[in-house]
């Protein structure tokens, strides 16, 4: 009796983790290479239906970094394979400012690219909420970011971005570190960096658990749009918007003086052969129309892209939210420069059409068809897109939003990765 895909492999990966691995590494490095792999890839699930299905909370992968929790991430992945892409313990929210200020210590700046929440506890930092704290245990971490700066002061940013982050950000962000060069903010550091020491541990057990079910560790590094840190750690999303129209020159030149220490986090860690990722998550893209987005963001974003492409890395870009009137400006990337993520583009194969050939694509998978369809509408709905995508190559396939909701039907996560593996082989 002939067995269906998704069993195959999920025996394979078990009893040939090592094989499964460099198979999966050399289906992700031919798609980014927009080169021909034996199938196209499939992103597995991540966040809430993971948690739901392990009988773990957001507290448990926040701060209850235990052999619980990595068993219980592993199990998953092994009855539900992904070739990329696993929920992340422990968890991290955006922290890039804190990367950016010790950008001149390689051997740190990408170490404390997140806020975690035992991170948390030591900078009582404004910009994020966390299960077990400010939130009830089971609740999803929160990121809100916060107007940490004021418009008269984007001089002082411009004129020493990295004295600014430390003198003036960190101590309003951030007051359980005190005042720099305090006996308080000199304690705070020694027990910051014995919880990263922690945290990197324990991140490094997660890692090897996954790679005893054929999971690859791709190095994946950090960058970050310069129009989103002042966005998201400094003047809010709304107060960056109107600081385009109203003071448009410091909004630019700020934008401009970031984009070098960006590259230095990202950069810190030497591009590893064969592939070696850097990620940016995008976040004021959809609320601009073109003309703001192609005289504040582009230019910025374009630079630390193709920089870092120039010195051996790949990108791994999320383009979040309805990203479809800015589509036009990846072209003038090098082709092949990278990965890009799509969260919930209007239409999502003339996406595809576009940039085929030039970008590798990863999206695709309606998350309410997930949620809401059948096994059979699922197959139906893989099968008709991959006859559509799966001739040219570069594409792997991935629901739309970063992390799913926590019922998903199981025979739903099976079909969809069943159809890949099924209709998916070149």
């Amino acid at each position: 009796m002939n067995r269906e895909p998704i069993e195959e492999l999920i025996e394979k990966q078990k009893k040939e983790p090592e094989t499964v691995a460099r198979e999966r590494l050399d289906i992700i490095l031919k798609t980014v290479e927009l080169k021909t792999p034996s199938r196209v890839a499939v992103a597995g699930f991540r966040g809430d239906v993971v948690l739901a299905y392990s009988n773990l909370t957001w507290y448990d992968v926040s701060y209850e970094l235990t052999d619980k929790t990595i068993s219980a991430i592993v199990d998953f992945y092994s009855k539900f394979p992904t070739d990329f892409g696993v929920t992340r313990a422990p968890y991290g929210l955006e922290g890039f400012l804190l990367a950016l200020a010790f950008s001149d210590f390689p051997e740190f700046s990408n170490t404390i690219r997140f806020l975690w929440g035992p991170l948390h506890d030591v900078l009582k930092d404004r910009w994020s909420r966390w299960p077990g704290r400010e939130l009830r245990t089971d609740q999803h971490p929160q990121f809100l970011g916060g107007e940490f700066m004021n418009p008269n002061e984007y001089k002082m940013l411009i004129d020493d971005p990295i004295q600014f982050m430390f003198n003036v950000i960190i101590p309003r962000a951030c007051p359980g570190l005190g005042a720099p060069g305090s006996p308080q903010w000199n304690g705070s550091m020694i027990r910051m960096g014995l919880v990263l020491q922690r945290i990197m541990m324990f991140a490094r057990s997660v890692s090897l658990g996954l790679s005893k079910i054929g999971i690859p560790a791709i190095p994946t590094l950090n960058a970050y749009a310069p129009a989103d840190i002042i966005g998201d750690f400094l003047r809010h999303l709304t107060g960056a918007m109107v600081d385009m129209r109203r003071y448009p020159d410091d909004f630019k030149a700020a934008c401009e003086v970031l984009v070098e220490p960006t590259v230095k986090v990202a950069s810190a860690v030497p591009s590893t052969p064969p592939l070696t990722f850097f990620f940016i998550p995008l976040h004021l893209n959809e609320m601009l129309p073109p003309r703001l987005y192609n005289e504040f963001y582009w230019p910025y974003l374009k630079k630390v892209i193709e920089t870092l492409v120039g010195k051996g890395y790949r990108g791994y870009v999320f383009f979040e939210g309805d990203h479809s009137p800015h589509i036009d400006t990846i072209l003038e990337l090098p082709k092949g420069w990278g990965l890009a993520y799509f969260e919930k583009p209007r239409d999502f194969l003339q996406v595809w059409e576009k940039l085929k050939g030039h970008s590798a694509v990863m999206g695709g998978m309606p998350t309410n068809l997930l949620l809401h369809g059948t096994p059979e509408k699922i197959e139906e709905y893989i099968k008709n897109l991959l006859t559509q995508i799966r001739p040219e190559g570069g594409f792997i396939i991935s629901p739309g939003v970063s992390e799913q909701p926590p019922n998903i039907p199981v025979e739903n996560m099976r079909a969809y990765i069943n159809s890949v593996l099924k209709y998916g082989t070149y």
